[in-house]
């Protein structure tokens, strides 16, 4: 069996990307496979990185996993995300062809199962108070166990120290008065403070006893990311923007009680987050992969997710279910059941397009904003 063609595609999305790009390989036997990339900010780089990767592809033996994933990545001499965007895709299609041409799950390819459901964390919206609350109490109707949310403020970039507290302070009391004790709470910060803000804010949540705060600083410095972890007393989860396990290893060689957040569409594919989850565990470390781009990257995240023994809580998102969103692009084998989803038991990753994804999601331009991205003074931003 040799990989006959790849195609390169673009599906659209209703979240952070007007665009998700996926690539779909085709052996010579009309087994074919899917995988979608997690680097959303630039699909079209993304997509060109492919397009450059094809021809390593044709004729290949697709079972070579391990070998196709190291070819494609050091073929030149650059990494990055957008590479690793690139290769993580190449390598959840390669092994949504394994399973079905072995009429497998992944997730038996892949060590096997560890856990019967896998345990997950629904993020939510809302700017207000009353709009947490709301938000609570629908995901505790669902069933749902962890509910993540963004606590800060509209326009928490100009507010005053006190009032940055304050405010962030009043969503998490909301959100905990509504779920009680029966809910883990999780703030996700998407990297908006800066290390100072980060600290007093973090230390100001921590008496909510969250299972866990997220990204309060900007990837940029593994050290400075690390410093926070130290000086925050509330366990910490970093990772969705890294892109190799040789920065896991990094941010975990600092020997820091936090928890880490691969994305398999982004951080090298189910054959290096395996490894991430694997360096993890050397350390003591929880595992709780990011995963917002749709049925795509969920069906393969859950496969990661039922096999590694260190998960914490799977990521997953209610736009999942609506039929008019561009979740309807896709044809999943991922069960909900309340809090948890199922362990699919399909061959492969259980993920395909409908015929007319293009119809049904299309792709949809997401030009720059410049007034999005400053403050009130005229000043860059900070971009989640």
């Amino acid at each position: 069996m040799r990989i006959a063609s790849v195609e390169v595609l673009g599906v659209g999305a209703d979240l952070l990307a007007g665009e998700n790009t996926l690539v779909r390989l085709t052996t010579d036997t009309g087994v074919s496979g899917l995988g979608q990339s997690g680097c959303w900010g630039y699909p079209k780089g993304v997509a060109g990185v492919l397009g450059e990767l094809s021809p390593l592809l044709i004729g290949a033996d697709p079972f070579r996993i391990e070998h196709l994933w190291h070819l494609a990545y050091r073929a030149r001499p650059f990494r990055g995300n957008l590479l690793a965007g690139a290769v993580s895709a190449i390598d959840l299609a390669l092994w949504d062809i394994k399973g079905k041409a072995l009429e497998v799950p992944v997730w038996e390819l892949i060590g096997g199962r560890t856990r019967d459901r896998v345990r997950l964390h629904v993020l939510v919206g809302g700017g207000t108070p009353d709009d947490i609350v709301s938000s609570v109490n629908w995901a505790v109707e669902e069933g749902f166990t962890a509910v993540k949310f963004d606590p800060l403020a509209h326009g928490y970039e100009d507010l005053s120290i006190e009032k940055l507290v304050s405010s962030t302070c009043s969503m998490a009391a909301a959100a905990r008065e509504a779920g009680g004790d029966e809910i883990d709470l999780i703030f996700e910060l998407h990297r908006k403070l800066d290390p100072t803000k980060a600290i007093v804010v973090c230390n100001a949540l921590a008496q909510f006893h969250p299972l866990f705060i997220e990204d309060p600083v900007q990837i940029d410095s593994i050290d400075t990311q690390t410093e926070i972890a130290r000086r925050v007393n509330a366990p910490i989860a970093m990772g969705e923007r890294l892109c190799s396990i040789w920065e896991f290893s990094e941010l975990l060689s600092r020997n820091v009680a936090i928890l880490v957040r691969p994305d398999v569409g982004l951080a090298g594919g189910l054959s290096a987050c395996r490894k991430i989850a694997a360096i993890a565990e050397a350390h003591h470390c929880g595992v709780t992969p990011h995963n917002v781009l749709g049925p795509g990257l969920t069906a393969p995240t859950l496969h990661f997710c039922a096999t590694i023994q260190n998960l914490v809580t799977m990521e997953y998102l209610p736009q999942e279910e609506d039929p008019t969103s561009s979740a309807a692009a896709f044809l999943t084998a991922v069960v909900r059941d309340g809090g948890y989803c199922e362990i699919p038991e399909v061959p492969g990753l259980g993920i395909s397009l409908v015929e007319n994804h293009a119809t049904v999601a299309p792709v949809a331009d997401r030009p720059f904003n410049a007034e999005e991205l400053l403050r009130a003074d005229g000043s860059v931003g900070t971009t989640y």
